[in-house]
Formats: C-alpha cells, structure tokens, sequence
C-alpha cells in the first residue's frame, strides 16, 4: 500500500522485501547422527570456535579448507582439537600447508595442534627459497617438535619437561606439505605423522587414490587407533611426492574425515567426489564438511587444492 505525503502527492511505492532463503540442514549422509543443539566448550576455548574455513587462488593454485567440531566434542563440551593452516609462498607463487589433529588423550591438544600447524608453515616457508631439491621434512618436523617443548616449558612455569610430559599436554598428528607449480603440472610434496591422511581425486572419475597407509581402507586387515604423533619425530619420516594434472585435486584430511570416506567408493566418497569437481566456497566446504552419518562424530578437517586448467607458473 503507497501513503500519500503530506502535499497529497503519491509516495513512492514500498519494494517488497525478498523471501528470506532457507536456512541450510546439515547434510545427511546415510543413516544421519542424533541433532542437537552444540553446548559450549570450556570457558578458557575461546580461541577455538566450532568452525574455521579458508579459502583463495594464486594465478596457477586454489585452495580452501574448512575444520569443524565433531559432534563428540559438540556434546560434551570439549573444544575443537582439529587445526589448519595455509599460505603463499610469494616468491614461486606455490602453498604450503599443514592438518593436524590433537591427540584426544593430551590435557591440552588444541593448542598442540595450531601451534605444530604454525610452526611447520614457518618453516616450510623459510627453506622453499632454499632450491628446488626435496623439502627438508625432517627439519620441519623436529621444528614443529621443538615448538611443542617450548610449549611445555611454558606451562610448566620454565621447567623442563620430559618427553612425556610434552606428549601428554600437546601430542598431535601432522600433515605438511607443499604445492609448487611447474609447467608439467604441480608439484607435490607432503610428509605424515600420525594418523591423518592425503589423497589425490581424480576429477574424472572420482576415485581417491591414498598417498599415505590408510587404517580404514579395503586392504586393511585390522583397525588400529594406535597413533605416534607429534613431539615423537619418525626416523625415517613418512613422506611422498606427485605430480598433478588438472584433471586431479589434492586432499588432505584429519581421521575424522578419513575414517567415514574408507577408501571412497561408499556415500561419503561419491558426495565430496561430486562436490569437489570446482572449488566451492569456503562456507559452502565447512558446510560440507559437516555431514551428518551415525557413528562418525569426531573432528573433521579437510585442505584441497586444485591446480588451474591455464595456469603458467610464475
């Protein structure tokens, strides 16, 4: 309805506000987990929100990545203990990154995680310039250790802590790796400690092929939750390299995404193969990324890249 101004002249019309869209529902995946509302996590978690994404494009690489709180944690109040950290090495223009997942028996494993993420990126960014041999894996890990035993230190008021002492604080697992472009296609380099999980999709296909040992795949006899994580240092260190092409993308995940996706012929694995073809936005993966599937309620954490169909590296 239009009401006359004051002078008797006809105001102009009212536009009609737009239907608010609907709010999103988790998505189902199979038989779905019990909703609830999320309660809070302690009162000093402030620096863990349920949820963090990321996501962004060099001329020849785009990434997101998305970590959310399982619904264990979600349930009895306990922070997220799943970490991502990414950037851009500006001088070649590649990535680096680093997933964690805190140990759940460690008093403190959320701050384990974001703190080895960190220290891993710092240096994997400082020996990229380095030369184009192999990343110094080994080097990164025991510097992502050493942050940890400082960490340590710290919280114990300067006292030197054994090395168990750091593990039953802090102990997480750790993916690290690099993206460099290379006019054959780009260049990946990743290393593993503990239990979480790479893999290359195939955008074609949809078939993921593991690029590390995985603990739920069909060749896998027994189930293990054994884990060495972080501050340990494997010698040798588990790693590996592949060369993309721009019909593949890069995964990296925590147990909490490997454990539902198995060896990615079930549900889970048609629903990321199908939502990954493009990059979709950050939002739009930590969505995602929350499904809901009975009995898969820990953290999850999950790093894609994608390499450019036209991308020329800088």
């Amino acid at each position: 309805m239009n009401f006359p101004h004051r002078d008797g002249s006809a105001a102009a019309p009212i536009a009609q506000a737009e239907p608010a869209p609907a709010p999103w529902r988790r998505i189902e995946v199979g038989t779905p987990g019990p909703e609830f509302e999320a309660r809070p996590p302690g009162q000093y978690a402030f620096d863990f929100p349920d949820t963090e994404c990321d996501g962004w494009s060099t001329p020849a690489l785009t990434l997101r990545f998305a970590t959310v709180r399982g619904a264990k944690h979600r349930y009895y109040r306990q922070p997220r203990q799943d970490a991502a950290r990414a950037a851009v090495h500006e001088p070649t223009g590649g990535i680096a990154f680093a997933v964690a997942d805190g140990v759940s028996s460690a008093a403190e494993s959320e701050f384990g995680s974001v703190e080895a993420c960190r220290a891993a990126l710092e240096r994997m960014l400082h020996l990229m310039p380095q030369g184009q041999g192999q990343m110094n894996f080994p080097d990164v890990a025991r510097h992502a250790a050493e942050r940890l035993r400082q960490l340590a230190q710290w919280r114990l008021n300067g006292k030197e802590p054994a090395a168990g002492e750091v593990a039953g604080l802090y102990a997480t697992t750790l993916v690290a790796g690099t993206v460099r472009p290379d006019p054959a296609g780009p260049v990946v380099e990743l290393c593993c400690i503990g239990d979480s999980g790479a893999w290359v999709l195939d955008l074609s296909n949809g078939r993921y092929q593991p690029l590390f040992g995985s603990k739920t795949g069909s060749d896998t006899l027994l189930v293990s939750n054994e884990v060495t994580p972080l501050p340990h240092v494997p010698d040798p260190l588990n790693r590996t390299s592949v060369r993309l092409t721009t019909r593949q993308a890069l995964l990296v995940g925590t147990d909490g995404f490997a454990d539902p996706l198995g060896d990615g012929d079930g549900q889970v694995g048609a629903l990321f193969a199908r939502q990954l073809t493009e990059p979709p936005t950050p939002l739009w993966l930590a969505h995602l990324l929350d499904f809901s599937r009975e009995t898969f309620d820990d953290d999850r954490s999950l790093l894609v890249i994608w390499p450019h169909a036209t991308a020329a590296p800088r």
